[in-house]
C-alpha cells in the first residue's frame, strides 16, 4: 500500500513579522499569525498585550509598520485567478474597498447608527459596495430573520436590547458575505446568558467551507468555544493552543 501523502492546508489569511509601535510602545513585536477556513480562533492576553492592535493590523484598519498580511482570493472575491492580496502593498483606498467587500466587524458595543433603523443599519455595507436599496432590504431582511430577529427590522437601535443590537451589528457583518469576520470584544458588554446568545449566533454564522471568525476576548469561556486560542504578551505571540 501506497503511503499516504498529507496535502497542506490551504489558509485563508497569514501574516509574519508583524511590528508596530505608537510612539515608544511597542504594541506588535514580530508577530505572526495564520487562519484557516472555517476556523474560528481566540486571540487572549492580557489588558495591552496587542490584541486589537493584531486584529486592526490583520483587517488592514491600522497597518503594520513592518510585516506582511497575506489574503487568499478565493471564489467569493470573483476572480478567476488563484491569486493573493497582500495588504502591506495596497493603497488606503483598496484595503478600504477590500474590507467593504470581504471582510465583516463586529465590536463590544456594536457601533450601531442609532437614527437608522435595525433594517437600515445592516444594509449600509451593502449600500456602499454599490447594491440598489430593494436588493440592500431583502438581504438585510434575510440576515436578521436568520439571527432571530424578525419583526423588529424597523426598530432603532434604542429600543433593542443589548443582546438583540448585538445579534444586528452581527447581521451586518454577515450581509456582505464576508470571508472573514472580525470580532473584537463582541460580548464584553453584555450579561452571561444574553453574551451565550451572541456567541451562539457568532458562531454559528460565520464559521464553514468559506468563512472563518477572529474573536478578540478575555473571556476564557468564550475561547473555550473557538478551535483555537492564541495568546499575546507585551505584543508578541506567547502560545497557540
Amino acid at each position: 500500500m501506497a503511503d499516504s501523502v498529507t496535502v497542506p492546508r490551504p489558509w485563508l489569511l497569514s501574516a509574519e513579522g508583524l511590528t508596530k509601535s505608537f510612539g515608544p510602545t511597542h504594541a506588535l513585536v514580530d508577530a505572526d499569525f495564520t487562519i484557516f477556513p472555517g476556523e474560528a480562533v481566540a486571540i487572549m492576553g492580557p489588558s495591552g498585550s496587542g490584541k486589537s492592535t493584531l486584529l486592526h493590523a490583520l483587517a488592514g484598519i491600522e497597518p503594520a509598520d513592518s510585516g506582511t498580511v497575506i489574503l487568499r482570493r478565493t471564489a467569493a472575491t470573483g476572480s478567476s485567478d488563484a491569486g493573493f492580496d497582500d495588504l502591506a502593498t495596497l493603497s488606503d483606498a483598496a484595503r478600504s474597498a477590500l474590507r467593504l467587500r470581504r471582510f465583516g466587524f463586529v465590536f463590544q458595543h456594536g457601533m450601531l447608527v442609532p437614527e437608522l433603523r435595525a433594517w437600515e443599519n445592516v444594509a449600509l455595507p451593502l449600500l456602499l459596495a454599490g447594491a440598489s436599496r430593494d436588493t440592500a432590504r431583502h438581504r438585510a431582511a434575510d440576515e436578521l430573520e436568520r439571527l432571530g430577529l424578525a419583526g423588529l427590522e424597523d426598530r432603532r437601535i434604542g429600543q433593542l436590547s443589548g443582546g438583540e443590537a448585538q445579534r444586528v451589528a452581527i447581521a451586518r457583518a454577515l450581509a456582505p458575505r464576508p470571508t472573514l469576520i472580525f470580532a473584537d470584544e463582541p460580548t464584553g458588554a453584555l450579561d452571561s446568558v444574553t453574551a451565550g446568545g451572541v456567541l451562539d449566533a457568532l458562531l454559528a454564522s460565520s464559521t464553514g467551507p468559506a468563512r472563518a471568525l477572529l474573536i478578540v476576548t478575555h473571556d476564557e469561556g468564550v475561547a473555550a468555544r473557538c478551535d483555537r486560542v492564541v495568546r499575546l504578551r507585551d505584543g508578541s505571540v506567547e502560545a497557540r493552543s
